[in-house]
């Protein structure tokens, strides 16, 4: 497999454990004092967020294996403890973080497909198959531990400085990340570059303080390691926090504990007010620029069309606004105008500057929509000064869209050249009973005997193909594909929306002995 077609592969995988984030996110909110005030509901979502370098481990293993079987997560599971615990034993300053997780569940995701099936003498019988597939992870996984003991610590020095290189650069950090992270969309790989930022750069310390007033009544911060090593139980420290309505917090420290948070998005829910910094600027862009650029493209197509994709881009706009997918959306233009995705990528990037700009800060568990906003306000610095943003850059991307549209005559929902390019709208062709729809993309693809794998991942189709020229691209975005990404020779992404996990399974259980001839495709 080409490095790019195994990467997708790897940004798949790493949804598994990303999709717990939600869950540990509500719960973790909802149990804080300011909220619920339930000590133990707090604390179950913590447990998750604590605990993500192993659900990475266990969701990769499982999203790389064949067939998705509990024993890779098992190797996983087994694979991450013997390769911390080793690396750790070599030497004690070791800090893996996700990259453990992320190592552990490639070496069992690979140990599952090279020997699941294998079979041993009568006399090991027992450990044949599956059951030999955590011993072997676990093998692979204590040589890979005594080497990360010798070099991990440079790479960890290399990784703390680019994270202390990326935090200090200030604007040029922000803009270039926030760039990256949507132009990495159409590939599928804005999950690998967002899980570094997200979950393993910068640390902070766990502490334990009085009640403040001045914080909704928080007794948890978490602040610079080598703060933390300062401080005493019992005594009184003031706390500086920039960019925040209130700059300097003085309390009594009650314990420094040993946990440490690492990420962005780690440190925001563990309690450290200068976390956020790559979070907040994708909510004016989530929540309000997407939904204008989609008023833009509906009052840019012809008059006797907008009642054909207004249903659509109202639907896609909406789950944009309140949840933060913004996929579904972006892909109804991105192949029609990579000029106008090319500005999306650009403001995306701003946002990130402008809300750092002006102090806010705000994170989320899952995406950077309404309800990731109202839930995490709490935790939030200067929460209303992102919604206004967030105004002005629906107002952005309503009138430069509209204007670059007319300008340039870019192509947009409404304005094709034809009804192939986009079919109708990008709406699914009306389906009479389950799986037809599946049978009929299966179809489209060239069968299962032109299939070599088969996966999904929240918005995307991801499939290997033997050959991709039979893939009949027309068919599919007139069955409703938003679009269709090659990545090497092999691999190929549908973009269907959040329809495409449904379909996957639907077409993974089609029968290979099925005849497909009767199966009527537009």
């Amino acid at each position: 497999m080409n490095i790019l077609g195994y990467a997708q592969k790897l940004g798949k995988a790493l949804m598994l454990p990303i999709a717990t984030l939600p869950v540990a996110a509500l719960l973790l909110r909802l149990g804080q004092g300011d909220l619920l005030d339930i000590p133990f509901m707090a604390q179950a979502g913590g447990a998750i967020f604590s605990n993500l370098p192993l659900l990475f481990g266990l969701g990769i293993a499982v999203g790389l294996s064949k067939d998705g079987a509990g024993a890779a997560g098992i190797a996983g599971a087994v694979a991450y403890f013997v390769l911390t615990a080793t690396a750790g034993t070599i030497n004690a300053d070791i800090n893996m973080s996700f990259f453990g997780g992320i190592i552990a569940g490639i070496i069992a995701g690979h140990s599952y497909n090279a020997f699941h099936t294998t079979r041993l003498p009568e006399w090991l019988a027992f450990f044949s198959g599956k059951r030999l597939v955590p011993i072997m992870a676990g093998l692979f996984a204590l040589i890979a531990g005594g080497v990360a003991g010798i070099v991990w610590p440079g790479i960890q020095s290399g990784l703390d400085a680019l994270a202390h290189a990326v935090s200090t650069s200030g604007s040029i950090g922000q803009f270039v990340y926030g760039v990256l992270n949507r132009a990495l969309i159409p590939v599928g790989l804005h999950h690998v570059l967002n899980s570094y930022m997200w979950f393993g750069m910068g640390s902070c310390q766990e502490i334990i303080v009085s009640a403040m007033p001045a914080l909704n009544g928080a007794t948890q911060l978490c602040v610079d390691p080598a703060l933390a090593k300062t401080l005493v139980a019992g005594q009184e420290h003031t706390f500086t926090f920039a960019n925040s309505v209130t700059p300097e917090i003085t309390t009594v420290v009650q314990e420094v504990t040993d946990t440490v948070k690492t990420g962005d998005l780690h440190r925001f829910f563990g309690g450290d007010k200068g976390a956020g910094i790559f979070m907040a600027g994708f909510f004016p862009i989530m929540m309000f620029g997407l939904p204008g650029a989609a008023l833009a493209m509906y009052f840019a197509a012809p008059a006797e069309k907008r009642h054909q994709i207004g249903g659509a881009l109202f639907s896609v706009a909406f789950c944009s606004f309140l949840t933060g997918i913004t996929e579904p959306l972006e892909f109804m233009f991105v192949f029609l105008a990579p000029a106008l995705y090319a500005l999306h990528a650009v403001f995306t990037g701003l946002a990130l500057v402008v809300a750092n700009m002006f102090g806010a800060l705000h994170g989320f568990g899952f995406s950077a929509g309404l309800i990731d906003f109202l839930l995490n306000m709490g935790l939030a610095t200067k929460p209303v000064t992102l919604f206004v943003i967030g105004l002005c850059f629906a107002a952005l991307y309503f009138f430069v869209f509209t204007f670059a549209i007319r300008a340039f005559d870019l192509k947009s929902p409404g304005r094709e050249d034809t009804e192939t390019e986009t079919g109708d709208a990008g709406e699914p062709q009306v389906v009479t009973e389950k799986g037809d729809l599946a049978r009929q993309y299966l179809k489209a693809l060239g069968g299962h005997d032109n299939l070599t794998a088969i996966d999904a991942c929240i918005t995307r189709l991801r499939l290997t193909l033997k050959d991709r020229s039979i893939a009949n691209e027309e068919v599919l975005k007139k069955l409703g594909a938003k679009g269709v990404v090659k990545l090497g020779e092999n691999n190929l992404q549908v973009i269907l929306g959040p329809l495409a996990e449904i379909v996957a399974g639907e077409m993974k259980n089609v029968p290979a002995s099925d005849s497909l001839a009767d199966v009527k495709l537009p």
